[in-house]
């Protein structure tokens, strides 16, 4: 683009033809203005496994669009290419660029027949220069394309420049579980790489050997050293060298690994203890089990915004979830933190474990957070009460999300009292999981009485009851339509499932009916107005008519006398 901003001040500078061409000839001609029009065009600039999201029709109508812009002229073909070729999924598209007797399709790889020459290099480069995010694909079944088979990848290793293969690129995202091709990642390696994503994690990947594992994970150690402006890691397990080197990279705000399936050493809690992941905004955490997590935790110091952990075989202990919490309170800059989540998964022994509700409470002193998620899976139970309910109201005043176990029947449920006052501390939470006993509320006849003197919230949208008891969910639909008019979704399981959906209906039904009242109301509160308005104007009018009589008759009465004065003062 900058080029054609030279060749544009040259033509200005030049015989003065430029002047003579329709404006809107010279208008195009101005490089930034032309990328931005073809930018229009263009699939939008976000990261590749994003794009993959979008209509696919309307990404290869864009690309043709891109393709015919390219052909139009020569002031064209500079932008529209570099637009053509901003994201890239999987480099099949540049083997396809090239001559068509270097290479064939073999069922579903691309093979070639012969050896890269000088001028295939020299096609190479009219494209890799362009791209700048690249997706590499997992495998076969889950592609509409070929895949490059091991002999092209061998010739690729070895171009004639340097490497990388892509030398703009800043987005690299590699999903690929086998040993033989996860390696050929470091040819897209570039210095300037901002976005990495290695998903090695996969369920082949878990399948392969403790040797093999150590092998990937040592590999992708490797390439965290050469970047060194990655403001976005996803990868899979990492040593605690690579820990360590992406706690120093400076502009790192996005941070997903999992840990070793051993916890850290001492030398390496020690190092994290210092202020590291300056510029973390995010940190999601996979790891084996709680221990593991305290560890990492135990002397970690980070700023972050969004916090997430995942553990893969259950509670392995009670108390090491309370003191991952409490390393939580104590590591983390307490005005910055919005989000918690927790979700462990496969508990193979103890199911049912038990966690008190003061687990919670070292999480109290984030006042300014917006989502808290404890998701067990039926693997443990948490022993809400009323109390910490209202406690977690009262300490999270601009709470947005609030889930405690969203698909548990929970033997340790709240009152509908303590539910209404976690509202009345939350005006902004529209999304909630809790269990909740609804004795008081599931009688057969509806209260006359308006509940909670009138309270309304406004926000909650969306409420999770899990497996709460209930037999007339007309009693309950009306109270809870009350304190929350707004409710879109509610879901309940179990044994009461269609009693909730029924719940459901009814809330759906009553918004309806409110709304058809209000218009009803306001129709006859219109009219009502406009009767008084008449009304009105028919009062105003017949006052005028009264005044204009009088006037008529004082008028009247005015001229007699003026006549008979004169008259006397003549015979006078």
């Amino acid at each position: 683009m900058e080029a054609e901003s030279t060749d544009y001040q040259r033509a200005q500078n030049g015989s003065g033809i430029v002047s003579f061409l329709p404006t809107s000839t010279r208008c195009i001609m101005i490089a930034e203005l032309r990328w931005k029009i073809f930018e229009q065009i263009a699939p939008p600039d976000m990261p590749v496994l994003q794009l993959l999201e979008l209509n696919p029709s309307m990404m290869k109508s864009m690309r043709k669009a891109l393709l015919a812009l390219a052909l139009t002229c020569k002031s064209f073909t500079g932008p529209a290419l570099d637009l053509l070729w901003r994201h890239l999924d999987g480099v099949e598209p540049l083997i396809r660029c090239l001559p068509q007797s270097l290479w064939k399709k073999d069922r579903e790889k691309l093979e070639f027949q012969r050896t890269m020459t000088l001028d295939d290099w020299s096609i190479f480069c009219k494209y890799n220069h362009r791209v700048r995010s690249l997706l590499n694909q997992p495998h076969e079944p889950y592609l509409q394309h070929a895949v490059c088979g091991t002999g092209i990848w061998c010739d690729l290793s070895c171009p004639p420049f340097s490497l990388p293969l892509l030398p703009n690129l800043i987005s690299l995202t590699w999903i690929e579980a086998s040993e033989e091709t996860f390696p050929h990642a470091w040819l897209f390696v570039t210095p300037q790489l901002t976005m990495l994503n290695i998903y090695a994690g996969s369920s082949a990947f878990n399948m392969l050997g403790p040797s093999k594992q150590s092998i990937l994970s040592s590999f992708t150690s490797v390439m965290l050293q050469r970047c060194s402006h990655l403001t976005s890691v996803r990868t899979g397990t990492v040593s605690e060298a690579a820990l360590l080197r992406l706690s120093s990279l400076p502009s790192l705000r996005i941070l997903k690994f999992r840990l070793l399936p051993t916890p850290i050493s001492a030398a390496t809690q020690k190092l994290l203890q210092s202020p590291m992941f300056c510029a973390l905004q995010e940190l999601d955490v996979t790891c084996q089990s709680l221990v593991i997590l305290e560890a990492f935790l135990e002397k970690l110091t980070i700023t972050p915004k969004v916090l997430s952990f995942k553990v893969t075989h259950g509670v392995d202990s009670v108390r090491a979830l309370s003191a991952s919490i409490s390393h939580i309170a104590h590591g983390c800059a307490h005005s910055s933190l919005q989000q918690v989540q927790f979700n462990i998964t496969n508990q193979l022994v103890d199911r049912g474990v038990l966690i008190e509700a003061e687990a919670f409470q070292p999480l109290f002193s984030f006042r300014n957070l917006r989502k808290l998620d404890f998701n067990a899976e039926k693997h443990c139970i948490v022993q809400m009460d009323d109390a910490t309910l209202m406690d977690m109201g009262k300490a999270w005043p601009l709470l947005e999300e609030l889930y405690i176990d969203r698909y548990c029947h929970s033997s340790y449920p709240v009152t509908p009292n303590a539910f209404v006052l976690l509202l009345q501390h939350c005006p902004s939470l529209t999304s909630v999981a809790v269990t909740v006993d609804w004795s008081t509320i599931d009688v057969p006849s509806i209260p006359s009485d308006i509940p909670c003197e009138g309270f309304s919230h406004k926000a909650l949208s969306c409420v999770f009851f899990g497996g709460s008891m209930i037999e007339y969910p007309i009693c309950i639909a009306v109270f809870i339509s009350a304190i929350a008019p707004n409710i879109k979704i509610i879901d309940g399981w179990g044994t009461y499932f269609m009693e909730w959906n029924t719940v459901r209906d009814l809330i759906q039904t009553f918004h309806i009916l409110r709304k058809q009242g209000k218009v009803m109301m306001l129709n006859k509160l219109y009219h009502e107005v406009r009767m008084g308005i008449r009304r009105l104007h028919s009062s105003e009018a017949e006052n005028e008519d009264v005044i204009a009589v009088d006037a008529d008759e004082g008028r009247e009465g005015f001229d007699e006398s003026s006549g008979s004065g004169g008259h006397l003062i003549h015979m006078h």
